[in-house]
């Protein structure tokens, strides 16, 4: 199914999927990055569960947005914005919720086979004609190791592209945050804060300027790589990102000067506290999963599907692999719904963050690209 009417003339609608991941926030800014760049992106996204956020339970913390409106209402968000991130619904993909729900419960959520039925049927719903997917591997993601996050990357774009739907893959590094919070709330200010171009975390634009390149790329709408880049950063540089993200939030309910005021609409959580290093030296390493479940003990995620969620809750200001502190200084800001929950939460942030006496070697962000 087309979701540009006939007549729009909109180049090739074009997205890009991720497993969800700690942190991970790129498709925020991808999707508005991408219209401001001519691409129509209609994307059909999932909710959080277990150490992962997701993308809807982010948009759920901007007041009266629709992450299920009719067809006819995100129609006219494509129309006004150039993309709209819902989740499925009763006329898109309406059996995945039903499957995922059959997997909880019969232990083959992570099953390769039918995680690419999953992500392959919302996407191939929203009538794409291209589309990239970033697959996370560390400690972080549900790949947690390159075998199997390239066995999933081959079987996505397998899949895809036997479907009709040019794909190409990227197998990239989750074995830290992905941006400086994680907090449905909070990484949607950070997003904010990105397409405004005031708080830019290095990893996290990196990938960001790569998928969207590579989306322009097999949309046709950039004749090389180096034009790619430059019609990404021009965008950012220029506001015209930030002016789509506005538009999107504004035609699918939200307030019309949410990127202007984005701290006022979102919920803020009662109690803030600084998480203290314990030591001086350079962070080494970080057990991502375990600060995904943090935010889960926090109340900002779901350990079942029925659990609500506390969308003011988690981490911000969170430090980077190879960022040198002194003993007393911030690991992270952890915003919580009471000050007993702090206390928790600093403990536990405490014990994933591992402080060296002397800096890791860097890591790359990207570990393999999947051609179609």
């Amino acid at each position: 199914m087309r979701l540009a009417e006939p007549g729009d003339s909109p180049p090739s609608p074009s997205q890009r999927s991720g497993r969800k991941a700690v942190g991970d926030k790129v498709s925020l800014m991808l999707a508005p990055i991408m219209a401001a760049c001519g691409a129509v992106v209609p994307m059909i996204s999932g909710r959080g569960l277990g150490h992962t956020g997701g993308t809807l339970d982010k948009f759920d913390s901007i007041p009266g947005y629709q992450t299920a409106p009719s067809l006819s209402l995100l129609r006219e968000a494509l129309r006004q914005a150039g993309c709209a991130i819902i989740g499925q619904t009763a006329e898109l993909a309406p059996a995945d919720r039903r499957l995922y729900a059959i997997r909880d419960v019969t232990a083959t959520v992570e099953s390769i086979p039918l995680i690419t039925a999953s992500i392959l049927s919302k996407k191939l719903a929203a009538g794409l004609e291209g589309l990239v997917i970033d697959v996370k591997c560390g400690n972080g993601a549900f790949a947690d190791t390159p075998e199997i996050a390239l066995a999933l990357a081959h079987s996505l774009v397998d899949v895809a592209n036997g479907a009709g739907l040019p794909t190409r893959a990227f197998v990239t590094d989750m074995n830290q945050v992905l941006g400086h919070a994680c907090g449905n709330a909070l990484e949607v200010l950070e997003a904010v804060q990105f397409l405004r171009g005031e708080h830019q975390a290095p990893r996290l634009l990196q990938l960001t300027r790569l998928l969207c390149a590579e989306l322009l790329l097999i949309g046709r709408l950039s004749a090389d790589p180096p034009e790619a880049l430059a019609k990404v950063d021009a965008v950012l540089a220029d506001g015209s990102a930030l002016q789509h993200f506005a538009r999107m939030v504004a035609a699918l309910g939200g307030p019309a000067d949410f990127c202007e005021r984005a701290a006022h609409y979102l919920p803020a959580a009662p109690v803030k506290r600084a998480v203290p290093a314990r030591r001086a030296g350079w962070i080494y390493s970080k057990a991502t999963r375990g600060v995904g479940l943090a935010v889960v003990e926090l109340g900002g995620g779901r350990r079942r599907p029925s659990d609500r969620i506390d969308h003011r809750v988690g981490f911000s200001d969170v430090v980077s692999i190879g960022q040198c502190v002194e003993r007393g200084e911030p690991l992270a800001m952890v915003h919580a719904a009471s000050e007993e929950a702090v206390a928790a939460a600093t403990e536990r942030l405490q014990k994933c963050i591992q402080i060296g006496a002397a800096p890791p070697a860097p890591a790359p962000l990207l570990i393999a690209r999947v051609p179609g």
